[in-house]
Formats: C-alpha cells, structure tokens, sequence
C-alpha cells in the first residue's frame, strides 16, 4: 500500500512543481520587461519611458474660501457672496428653524436666509438695503456700509434687529458686507 501511495503522489507532485516554475518564469519575464522599459509587440519589442510614480502623484487643494457657486447665486438672487469659511451658508427660508433671516427693502422685500455651523464661521458678501435681520441661538455681529463709512450691528439672539436704514435717524440705504458668528 506504501508503494501505491508513493507512486500516485509523484505525478501531482511533478504537476506543482511544473506550474509553480513556469508561473515563476512568466513573472520574472513581465518584471525584466517592466525594468527594461520594453513592451513586445507583434512587430518586434516597443520601448517605453519610465518615470516614477512619486513624481506624478495627486496635487494639492488649496483653500481660496471663495464662495462656491457665487456666480449663479448673483444671478439669480442678485447678490454677492464673496468669501467665507464655509460655516455660514445660504439656504433655502424653508429649510428649517434657527436661521439668521437678512431683509432687503430695496429687492422687493426680499430675504435671505442663512446657516451657521460649527463653533463659529464668517462670510463676506454683498446685499444692499438691508433694514432687519432676525439672529439665532449664535451671538451674531454684521458690518454695514453706507457710503465710504463703515457700521457694526450686534445682532439679537432669536429676535429682530433693526440695522441699516432702519436703524439710523438719515435713512440711508446700508449694504450688508460681513457676517460673524460664534457660539
């Protein structure tokens, strides 16, 4: 019984041995090809440039914090949203509660509604005739423009402050240029 063991074992044997050395000999050809810089081809052998994988890897992202999409937004809200730090967004008046709300007098009444995130956030834009805006669980601080003078409103939590226009015995119109936020 020994010897037929022995003898069915040899041929599988020869079989492992035979596919492991020509599997061997199939990947030492592809690795010579890949360092010699040649490629076979049907009419006869292609060399090809080498460089090194380091040297084209991915680039980097900057951060500009210009407001993605300011372009269409001016188009179609007609007002600029410049530059921010992303906590501090525009968003639908519908999309839920705790949302800054900024009023425009001269746009037909029109209001703008924004979130904040984060612990704190920033964004710099620019809506003009703002009267009123309506703060939210964050202490909220805008800067205006009127002219080449330069005014800061601290904005109520959760309430309505008059800013602008609204807020000064001339009434001249104020345009909204900055936001700041912190919790």
């Amino acid at each position: 019984m020994k010897a037929r063991t022995a003898h069915v074992a040899k041929p599988q044997r020869k079989r492992f041995m035979a596919r492991t050395l020509g599997a061997a000999a199939a990947a030492g050809a592809l690795v010579w090809l890949a360092l010699a810089g040649s490629v076979p081809t049907e009419s006869g052998t292609k060399t090809q440039a080498i460089a090194p994988v380091a040297v084209e890897g991915p680039g980097y992202a900057i951060e500009d914090f210009n407001y993605p999409g300011a372009d269409k937004i001016l188009a179609e809200k007609n007002i600029v949203l410049k530059r921010g730090d992303g906590h501090i967004t525009l968003v639908d008046c519908s999309s839920g509660p705790g949302l800054l709300e900024v009023w425009a007098r001269e746009q037909a009444g029109a209001k703008f509604c924004f979130e904040v995130v984060g612990n704190s956030g920033w964004l710099t834009l620019e809506i003009p005739s703002v009267a009123l805006i309506k703060g939210n669980d964050y202490t909220t601080e805008v800067d205006m423009t009127v002219g080449a003078e330069e005014k800061t409103f601290d904005i109520a939590k959760n309430a309505w402050t008059s800013v602008g226009e609204s807020a000064e015995e001339q009434g001249r119109q104020h345009m909204l240029v900055e936001i700041r936020s912190t919790k």
